[in-house]
């Protein structure tokens, strides 16, 4: 059995994916907040931008940063790019249809359930995927046990994420909110992660795909690229209470001149 060690960077790696979902999870809140003070088009922005927030930074990003610290003692590691690629829009698509179920008007307990379902279910898949997507001269195997555990720690996390993001007003909320997710998320995928054990290996066989470090690079500015913008966005739009404001604004003159 290969030996395995999911922090070869030490602390590094796990700390660095936590803070990002953290970051990830409370911009997602931040945008989700917005699309539920609003309608029409502008609604369903703001829940692509919370979807590729949560789904794409504190989920895919935080597994990707975690796997940077995955090493097996005496195998080269390499990754499929179209697989790595794959996982990472499910991630965003699981999120945005787990959104747009729960944040349904009037679909209340079970619209969050049945969202928070698909989109742990599709979380754990996105897991999975990615480890597909593992090239190396040996066999991973799983423990079926475990990986249940995953899933189910995954739908938790998830139907927790879609609540918060429907329902948590406020910069202290979004705070601790925010630090929760990270806390499900990170746990989420390292349970994932003891899930594998490793066979074989040493093989002198060339292993296909690329390294982890030259995904980082195209990463660390996709990431940072779409968090600056959506701060931007978010700076410059109105705020939840500026909006409304102007949506009771709104209705109060209608009344008015319905009136006359």
């Amino acid at each position: 059995m290969g030996q395995i060690d999911h922090f070869s960077h030490g602390a590094l790696t796990p700390g660095i994916a936590f803070a990002l979902s953290c970051v990830g999870s409370a911009l997602s809140l931040t945008c989700a907040s917005r699309a539920q003070a609003v309608r029409g088009a502008a609604r369903t922005r703001w829940f692509v931008l919370a979807s590729v927030a949560l789904g794409g930074t504190a989920i895919w990003g935080m597994h990707f940063v975690g796997m940077l610290g995955f090493a097996v003692k005496g195998t080269e590691i390499r990754y499929d790019v179209l697989l790595t690629v794959a996982s990472l829009f499910l991630a965003i698509v699981v999120v945005g249809v787990g959104m747009a179920i729960a944040g349904r008007p009037r679909a209340g307990t079970a619209g969050l359930l049945l969202g928070g379902v698909l989109t742990g279910a599709g979380v754990a898949g996105m897991h999975y995927v990615g480890m597909a997507g593992i090239n190396m001269s040996a066999d991973i195997e799983y423990s079926v046990p475990v990986v249940a555990a995953s899933i189910v720690i995954a739908v938790v996390a998830a139907t927790a994420a879609l609540w918060a993001a429907l329902n948590v007003r406020g910069p202290a909320a979004f705070a601790g909110a925010s630090v929760i997710m990270g806390v499900a998320v990170s746990g989420m995928h390292y349970t994932g992660m003891a899930a594998i054990s490793v066979e074989g290996g040493g093989s002198s066989q060339p292993v296909h795909g690329v390294a982890a470090s030259q995904f980082l690079a195209p990463v660390v500015t996709g990431v940072s690229l779409f968090t600056v913008v959506t701060l931007l966005i978010v700076a410059l739009s109105a705020s939840v209470d500026e909006i409304r404001e102007e949506t009771e604004l709104d209705a109060r003159l209608n009344r008015l001149s319905e009136q006359r």
